[in-house]
């Protein structure tokens, strides 16, 4: 066991780092429910007005927008706790299951340019690298896989 010059300090400090990630954690939840409520209203008044020009159309990119590094901490850490490589398709699924977004197609193509956009700068960043292509070569052809770059 470490000792600490000032061990009620760190601890002091452990508890209140720990008090505001559990904050942080529930306010996330409760982003998650409202941007779910939010899509199921905007969806039930395209049931009767179907040319109905809501806000969160209008919105579309605002709302689905991401902190600043976000992605990129997501990315990696995914890749760092996979079992193997990754498709930028598996990834943007888990990011858009993981923030709540309603996954109709329109939502995992912005999405996954996102996320393209994020490994390409991965990539240059020499953080991870490409292992080859997978063998499905469905209605979106095959996709990449990608995984941390050794030692990187």
């Amino acid at each position: 066991m470490t000792e600490y010059e000032r061990p009620n300090t760190v601890s002091g400090l452990g508890a209140k780092h720990k008090e505001l990630c559990d904050l942080r954690e529930r306010y996330r939840n409760e982003i998650k429910k409202l941007t779910v409520d939010i899509d199921h209203l905007d969806a039930c008044i395209r049931l009767f007005d179907p040319k109905a020009d809501t806000q969160a159309i209008k919105e579309y990119v605002t709302k689905h927008r991401a902190q600043k590094g976000s992605v990129k901490r997501f990315v990696l850490s995914t890749l760092r706790e996979a079992s193997g490589p990754m498709t930028s398709r598996e990834l943007t699924e888990l990011w858009v299951r993981d923030r709540g977004l309603n996954a109709d197609e329109a939502t995992l193509t912005a999405i996954r340019k996102r996320i393209g956009a994020c490994i390409k700068t991965a990539v240059n960043q020499d953080l991870i690298e490409c292992t080859g292509q997978t063998t499905d070569h469905g209605a979106n052809g095959p996709y990449k896989l990608w995984r941390l770059k050794r030692g990187g």
